[in-house]
């Protein structure tokens, strides 16, 4: 298990750390669910804490009934950084090349989502072409600035698991100029969870491997060891030069390939579809994809893919 460093009084162990609200979303508590792999369901009472500061101190424990998973991450405020071409089979399948540095830009605090939580995608983004991104989550644990990548290692409270949800058509040069952020800027298209886990309890397995599935097939898979370019602590030591990044930080760090845009032939989601995101020795994250009246306009969509692709002339560039 993952030991912080605080003084003799402020000494506390946890592996495998979960957030929820009451049932009545009046509360909200932080709990370590320790070796126990399952996380447990709405209704059932856990010991647990009203803060995240309590639980390292290891005071003022109660018992509190799981209303609601919630992102397991200390802050809830702060804009959530994000990684592109991270991964070597993601770059081939864009043919891109691989860049010197860690490409960077946030999400909004509000983009954050639970999980389990439905995402419920307005008709603007329905019709922009959403996408999944399966993505390994890394947690500061202390504000940092300009730290070395060794240094960086101390600097990470734990791993979990999130999804890069993106609408496509905001990605090609002609619509943000190569910028990514307004395609991944939106309300809920950040879900991050189960659990966040020590670097320990990550690193227990031989292989990391990461697994995307749409209501049950299989999209992406990658031995992420293998596959990812940058380390957690390279992207936080590059990320911290000459910036302060906060505490409880969330860091979103790239994805493999397998995404709907670039598979033959393209395919994007959908109302009612369930996106599941497993990566080994965290779990799974979970959410149902909901659009307006339950459809998508499509003929509108594909019109101005059609557009962007005759005008430009090139492949898509996501």
């Amino acid at each position: 298990m993952f030991r912080l460093q605080y003084s003799s009084t402020m000494m506390k162990y946890f592996s495998r750390l979960v957030s929820f609200e009451s049932e009545d979303g009046q509360k909200r508590f932080f709990a370590d669910l320790g070796s126990v792999s399952d996380v447990p369901a709405q209704g059932a009472s856990i010991s647990a804490y009203e803060s995240f500061q309590d639980l390292l101190e290891g005071k003022n424990e109660v018992t509190a009934v799981i209303g609601k998973l919630l992102a397991p991450i200390p802050r809830h405020d702060l804009p959530i950084y994000c990684v592109g071409l991270n991964y070597r089979s993601h770059a081939k399948e864009a043919n891109l090349n691989i860049p010197t540095n860690p490409p960077l830009w946030t999400k909004p605090a509000a983009a954050l989502a639970s999980p389990d939580e439905d995402i419920n995608m307005s008709r603007y983004c329905t019709s922009n072409f959403p996408d999944w991104e399966g993505e390994l989550v890394f947690v500061t644990s202390k504000e940092c600035r300009d730290v070395s990548a060794d240094e960086a290692e101390s600097c990470i409270l734990g791993y979990t698991i999130g999804n890069d949800l993106s609408c496509r058509v905001f990605q090609l040069p002609a619509q943000n100029g190569g910028q990514f952020f307004y395609a991944k800027a939106f309300d809920k298209f950040a879900p991050i969870g189960p659990v966040l886990v020590s670097p320990e309890v990550l690193t227990q397995g031989r292989e990391w491997r990461l697994v995307t599935k749409i209501n049950g097939e299989v999209m992406q898979d990658a031995d992420i060891k293998k596959d990812m370019v940058f380390s957690a602590a390279q992207i936080l030591s590059f990320m911290s030069q000459s910036t302060t990044i906060p505490a409880y930080t969330a860091v979103m760090t790239g994805t493999p390939s397998g995404v709907g845009a670039f598979r033959a032939p393209k395919r994007f989601l959908n109302h009612g579809e369930v996106v599941e995101i497993e990566i080994s020795n965290i779990g799974i994250l979970k959410n149902k994809i909901l659009f307006p009246a339950g459809k998508q306009p499509v003929f509108l969509t594909y019109l101005r893919l059609l557009y962007s692709m005759i005008v430009h002339k090139m492949c898509l560039l996501w």
